[in-house]
């Protein structure tokens, strides 16, 4: 007997917004997580992988649109997969932001936090200050690509515009796609980054063959003519190398604390700057940071937190895996008159931090943690009865597993909570926590 050959096609009421931005419903009795589709519609999909315990698709047809949906900016809205919420309203990510992060603390630590606060949230548009393009050359659709990756496939969106994107470079795309051209080797170019300070621009082109002295040359004018100074990179972060004869350097400021901060093309920085004003000014108020408390910033790169701490703070302690930030923190310290800032280059998830603390005095910490959360430097800090912490996440399940570690194994309150908009459009969720040791 022939089995029986599944459809698909599938219609949905859906519910809630998971974690990767795509809607949550039910079908044939199974969780569907449908791409493109918002809470309250009634969506007609196409099935794009049946699993065991779920199912996902992609709507085609929206039946009853929620009140919330909107109509998406970018022409490249849809394959691109660099935003994923254009469609849906503002206000309404950052309500289903919220939801996610409730959800993690709720489901995984068994915590629900009474006291949210109102959301950090900069520009909705040309806020992206840092970004990596990929580059590919593929003849039958049309010779040199530039973009992000597509959103259902690992190939590149060819893009002609990008409005997050700052407009220095956002408003280049197709300029910077001639560029590449006009190279002798576009197919060894892999990749373009780009960072933007407050007054300068770079981009940083990643190469697997040598650069001729004409391609160098018609870098080089590319930069003078639209505001860039350009770097090659031919191998590792220490590959790179001006392009443009001196370059400016890349800065920003924090003006609420009076620190400028400098940073190379490469330096991780955060990527809204509006919204990174608004995140630091918010975890120095909620550390309570008075002239005679003595600080410790974890995770603390090149400075971002640090020195607007310094501001504040009899002592502050910058501690980062990276050496190289590290140095960068150290300098703009000492650039901004902060000498009684230190920084140290530790493993936060190794056993260095429990020495590196031991019979230093700490009224506070901060911890800023890649993805992979902060367990073992939270578990120091609780041990080390630290009675203040705020913990900026970008990581709701990590920020959960962590948040279960303080409350239940070592008595930390949760007393407020609040998500932060660093990537409007995306599903990348940022959120900041408070939490008190009882006593």
């Amino acid at each position: 007997m022939r089995a029986r050959r599944e459809s698909r096609e599938g219609v949905c009421e859906i519910t809630s917004l998971n974690h990767d931005g795509s809607g949550v419903g039910h079908c044939d009795g199974k969780v569907v997580f449908v791409d493109g589709a918002l809470p309250g519609e009634e969506v007609g999909f196409t099935f794009s992988a049946r699993k065991r315990r779920y199912d996902t698709g992609v709507a085609h047809t929206i039946m009853r649109p929620s009140p919330e949906r909107v109509l998406p900016r970018c022409p490249h809205f849809g394959v691109c997969g660099g935003c994923r919420l254009q469609h849906l309203d503002g206000q309404a990510q950052l309500r289903a932001k919220e939801a996610v992060v409730r959800e993690a603390l709720a489901h995984i630590a068994k915590i629900h936090s009474e006291t949210w606060a109102e959301p950090v949230a900069g520009p909705l548009w040309a806020y992206r200050r840092k970004a990596r393009l990929g580059v590919r050359v593929v003849e039958k659709k049309g010779g040199v690509l530039v973009g992000f990756r597509e959103r259902q496939h690992s190939f590149i969106a060819p893009l002609t515009i990008c409005h997050t994107l700052h407009p220095r470079l956002g408003e280049r795309l197709v300029e910077l796609k001639a560029l590449l051209e006009h190279l002798s080797c576009p197919q060894h170019i892999p990749q373009v980054e780009f960072a933007a300070g407050d007054d300068s621009a770079a981009l940083v082109f990643r190469h697997l063959a040598p650069l001729t002295d004409v391609d160098r040359e018609r870098m080089a004018a590319f930069g003078k003519t639209w505001g860039f100074a350009i770097y090659a990179q031919s191998g590792g972060p220490e590959t790179v190398q001006a392009i443009t004869a001196d370059p400016m350097p890349l800065r920003y400021r924090l003006p609420a604390f009076d620190v400028d901060l400098a940073f190379t093309p490469l330096d991780f920085v955060q990527i809204n700057a509006e919204a990174n004003k608004a995140m630091v000014s918010q975890a120095i108020d909620w550390l309570d940071v008075q002239a005679k408390t003595h600080v410790l910033d974890l995770f603390c790169g090149l400075g971002n937190f640090t020195l607007a701490l310094g501001r504040r703070a009899q002592s502050v302690i910058g501690i980062e895996g990276a050496e190289s930030l590290v140095e960068r923190a150290r300098a703009n310290a000492a650039a901004n008159g902060l000498s009684h800032i230190t920084f140290q280059t530790a493993d936060l998830d190794g056993p260095q931090l429990e020495v590196l603390l031991r019979d230093k005095p700490l009224d506070a910490a901060l911890l800023d943690p890649p993805r992979t959360g902060a367990l073992t430097a939270v578990t120091v800090l609780a041990q080390h009865q630290v009675p203040r912490l705020v913990y900026v996440s970008c990581n709701p399940a990590t920020l959960a597993r962590d948040a279960d570690v303080l409350v239940h194994q070592y008595g930390y309150c949760l007393a407020r909570l609040g998500v932060i908009d660093m990537f409007a459009h995306t599903h990348h969720i940022e959120a900041m926590a408070l939490f008190l040791r009882e006593t």
